[in-house]
């Protein structure tokens, strides 16, 4: 039996974009995550232990924000990667990565970009 595991809506502040001036004053993003996993006998020992931790979840999350890139898809890749490599039970992590309001010369809520691997 699989189960789904969701964070949403972490927000960060963070120097990805492929302007310098992105690079430098940086903007705020905000990152939706889906993983999905086997349940195992998660629910019927009721023990945190043998389930997906989603303090580390957001821990990693939040490490790889930190690192730039000039594109929010790179950003995304490197989020499921990092997930993947620190859970090896994950089956598939789906990851919306979304710049709120880019510079594009007019008044946008935000792009993003969805990644499932």
């Amino acid at each position: 039996m699989e189960y789904r595991i969701t964070l949403e809506r972490m927000e960060f502040r963070a120097f990805h974009g492929c302007y310098d001036l992105e690079r430098q004053v940086g903007n705020r993003f905000t990152v939706d995550l889906e993983l999905t996993t086997e349940l195992g006998d998660v629910a019927a020992a009721d023990d945190v232990r043998r389930a997906v931790n989603y303090l580390t979840v957001y821990e990693v999350v939040r490490e790889r924000m930190r690192q730039t890139q000039r594109t929010i898809e790179r950003v995304a890749v490197n989020i499921i990667e990092a997930v993947k490599a620190r859970f090896p039970e994950v089956r598939r992590v789906r990851c919306t990565v979304a710049k709120l309001a880019p510079p594009l010369g007019g008044k946008i809520a935000c792009v993003s970009v969805t990644i499932e691997a």
